[in-house]
């Protein structure tokens, strides 16, 4: 099920997939979502709920699974990854397909007025503080200090916003 905004502007050529486990898309006012953005309902039951004046530009793929959030006035650049979900894997016998999936680590959240770089893949669990600016090309995991400084593979602060 969709909600979004009168106000948002969906490019005709995003993929927004139709949930078939109650989850939900929410885009708020003003949001929009660039062209070969990809929304899958895949992994788990959660919601994606994107905020008000948010800009998704093209190529990120956002998977609900354990859910979603991104606040208000966030930007995230050209070909991101959220996946709130991790394949199970650890019985030999069985194909890692076949397993299904971990138990969630409270998904994604990302609060108002952050900025994730081009090309950054953010994992379950992640929890992006205010105004926190995430380097393209990073790997994000864990809670990130508001107003933070964070890039790279593993990631590190490399200073915060002054």
């Amino acid at each position: 099920m969709h909600f979004i905004s009168e106000s948002a502007a969906i490019s005709s050529l995003c993929d927004l997939e139709t949930s078939n486990r109650g989850s939900k898309l929410i885009v708020g006012e003003h949001s929009m979502i660039d062209a070969f953005v990809k929304v899958k309902f895949a992994g788990g039951s959660g919601d994606i709920a994107i905020g008000h004046h948010v800009f998704i530009n093209s190529g990120t793929v956002i998977y609900s699974g354990n859910g979603v959030q991104i606040g208000d006035n966030a930007l995230i650049a050209a070909n991101c990854t959220f996946a709130p979900v991790n394949h199970a894997y650890r019985d030999r016998s069985r194909l890692i397909r076949e397993q299904g999936f971990l138990p969630g680590k409270g998904g994604i959240i990302l609060e108002e007025d952050v900025w994730i770089g081009a090309n950054c893949v953010i994992l379950d669990g992640t929890h992006i503080g205010r105004g926190a600016v995430i380097g393209a090309g990073s790997l994000v995991r864990g809670t990130l200090e508001a107003y933070g400084i964070y890039a790279g593979n593993p990631l590190e602060r490399r200073g915060a916003r002054s």
